[in-house]
């Protein structure tokens, strides 16, 4: 969160209390938050951009349904919309897991001029190297033991503190740094791996 934490539970209190204006400044500060973690936890790959979205979308819905009964038990804010988030995650893997049907884009009528449509570059060969990034990160996360991977997740690419970690995973700020320094270490160590079977293959 990047307002000062008495603000945010302001804000907090006067949402619980039905407050809309509350409601929407909470909304449009943890939306971006939600987004860049179900992105990183649904996966590229397997489900692409849209249902990562739609997965914040509904954590976001969770969040203003759960709010009523929502009490402040002295945790950052951010560790109630986690919990939430981190219980939607596992539903979508779930229902990915139950569908083996394979989703593709829609295919756009015609491509402008030089490759561009609409304004954006069409580099099919950009696409496809940052699709392969992103699997063979997400390759390497899954790796990771399941409470690491959520720090790493919500530490690097969230940007959380480690006091919000913390707080998310139940878990104190010092054990998340060590659980994060172990993390990257075997990250490293997978990454030089993966690269030395590469160059073997």
């Amino acid at each position: 969160m990047t307002r000062p934490d008495d603000e945010v539970s302001r804000d907090v209190a006067d949402a619980v209390a039905g407050d809309r204006a509350a409601l929407h400044r909470l909304l449009t500060e943890i939306r971006p938050l939600v987004v860049r973690y179900c992105r990183a936890r649904v996966g590229f790959a397997e489900r692409g951009f849209g249902s990562a979205d739609d997965v914040a979308q509904e954590v976001c819905m969770a969040v203003v349904t759960a709010l009523p009964r929502y009490k402040d038990q002295g945790k950052p804010f951010m560790a109630f919309v986690y919990g939430i988030a981190s219980h939607k995650v596992a539903d979508a893997h779930r229902s990915s897991a139950r569908n083996k049907s394979e989703p593709t884009a829609d295919i756009p009528d015609e491509i402008g001029r030089n490759g561009v449509q609409d304004g954006t570059y069409l580099d099919p060969e950009q696409s496809y190297l940052d699709a392969e990034s992103r699997v063979r990160v997400e390759r390497l996360l899954e790796g990771l033991p399941s409470k690491q991977r959520e720090i790493v997740v919500l530490r690097l690419i969230v940007g959380m503190s480690a006091e919000e970690t913390a707080a998310a995973v139940g878990s104190t700020a010092g054990a998340v740094r060590v659980a994060q320094h172990r993390a990257l270490a075997k990250l490293r160590n997978s990454f030089g791996e993966a690269g030395e079977q590469g160059v073997r293959a």
